[in-house]
């Protein structure tokens, strides 16, 4: 039996498409095995939002190639998408295989003529959706549903809509079959992700009805959302979102500055003001929510003033977790192309200072829930022989048990003791 082996980075996106990947080996009769074990094919499903993920591919991509010379090694997803049959040819890549070639990923392995780099990388201009359906999931307890891939806001320092292409989205009843077989195989709890998750429509139904109609489906306990853009949170919204009695109040909100004039100059939709007044929302709904969000400092001639601009509201949020990230210029992208690009040193300061409230907002926030009682889903039996699990609002709990209770929910009052 053939081995086949996965190194993915990045988004939930790229991980459910590299889980679909892996269906279609074992369907071909491949076994799974671990990247760092000799494969017979390796696949790098990479990420191209900052150069350290590039980086990251190419080094994989290498580490492959040590472990196995013989091995077919596989570039997948959007760094290969963007990148020219050139740059390809210096890669330690057998096959580059674009963001809507991946069902085919099995396929073209077996076509693969000796000594020969195939470059699959198709225009995703007018492309439709790439169809890849899971029927089970690594975890045993939580699977991701794709519905819907690409992004059109353009935001200025982004390279995500160049490849992976325009909005494109899942038919209706196929996420509810999905989530329905994902049910009978034993999953209480789904992610429902997408590239702009908020962008999906079909046939007059959006998201919303999308979690409605998921949360009736027999055996799905709970349900969590992708990455949103704060547009999406109305009344509306998140009336029937409390409405399902299923959805986990953990909000990811996209932000990347706090700084109004940065916001403008990142062609981001919304002002600080816009930001607020949607958190507000969602915690009046759910008191007790999990914001996040992901930040972006060093943004190209972003001022001392701006920065702190942006320290200060985050403060003000009192965000569970951030995800900060120093900028990164893309080729292609009008934020590459602006003056001042600020040097590496004060942008890794200005992502440690933001990198610190993070972690003081994140206690702040495991503070304000302590005492409270939760319903959690175990998921693991860690190595110190207490059982894990993820309150709704994504707080880790472990645990002491007599039985196993890895699928289990259990009401948990939260204390020093059982709290990461």
């Amino acid at each position: 039996m053939k081995k086949v082996a996965f190194y993915t980075l990045g988004c939930r996106v790229n991980q459910y498409e590299t889980q679909a990947m892996k269906e279609i080996f074992i369907k071909k009769g491949y076994e799974i095995c671990q990247y760092s074990e000799k494969a017979d094919v390796y696949v790098v499903n990479s990420c191209t939002v900052t150069a350290t993920g590039d980086k990251k591919s190419r080094q994989a991509l290498s580490r492959a190639k040590k472990q196995n010379p013989d091995a077919i090694t596989i570039l997948a997803g959007c760094y290969a998408q963007k990148i020219t049959p050139d740059e390809a040819r210096r890669l330690n890549a057998d096959i580059i295989l674009g963001n809507n070639e991946k069902q085919n990923v099995a396929e073209i392995v077996e076509k693969r003529v000796e000594e020969k780099q195939i470059f699959v990388v198709k225009d995703l201009k007018d492309a439709p959706y790439c169809d890849m359906n899971l029927e089970s999931y690594e975890e045993k307890t939580r699977a991701m549903i794709k519905i819907e891939d690409g992004c059109d806001r353009f935001c200025s320092y982004c390279i995500i809509p160049y490849v992976r292409g325009p909005v494109r989205c899942r038919p209706f009843d196929e996420i509810i079959s999905e989530a329905e077989r994902l049910s009978e195989n034993g999953f209480k709890e789904v992610v429902v992700t997408g590239i702009q998750t908020a962008a999906y429509k079909w046939d007059g139904l959006t998201l919303k009805d999308v979690v409605v109609k998921i949360s009736e489906v027999a055996g799905i306990e709970r349900i969590r959302l992708g990455s949103l853009e704060p547009v999406i949170i109305t009344d509306e919204f998140l009336s029937a979102m409390k409405e399902t009695g299923k959805l986990c109040p953990t909000f990811h909100l996209s932000l990347q500055s706090g700084s109004d004039s940065v916001l403008r100059r990142m062609n981001r939709r919304y002002n600080t003001a816009i930001y607020k007044e949607k958190i507000e929302k969602i915690m009046e709904y759910f008191p007790y929510a999990a914001i996040t969000t992901d930040v972006i400092a060093g943004f190209p001639q972003e001022t001392e003033t701006e920065h702190r601009e942006s320290v200060e509201f985050a403060g003000k949020i009192g965000f569970a977790h951030m995800h900060v990230f120093p900028y990164s210029p893309r080729e292609g992208t009008k934020a590459a192309l602006l003056d001042g690009q600020l040097e590496k040193s004060l942008k890794e300061k200005r992502t440690r200072e933001l990198n610190e409230l993070s972690e003081k907002m994140h206690k702040e926030f495991i503070e304000k829930n302590m005492g409270k009682t939760y319903p959690v889903l175990f998921e693991q039996l860690t190595k110190d022989g207490r059982y894990e699990g993820l309150t709704p609002n994504y707080i880790t709990v472990k645990v002491k048990s007599d039985t196993d209770i890895r699928g289990v929910i259990k009401e948990i009052t939260l204390c020093e003791d059982n709290i990461k």
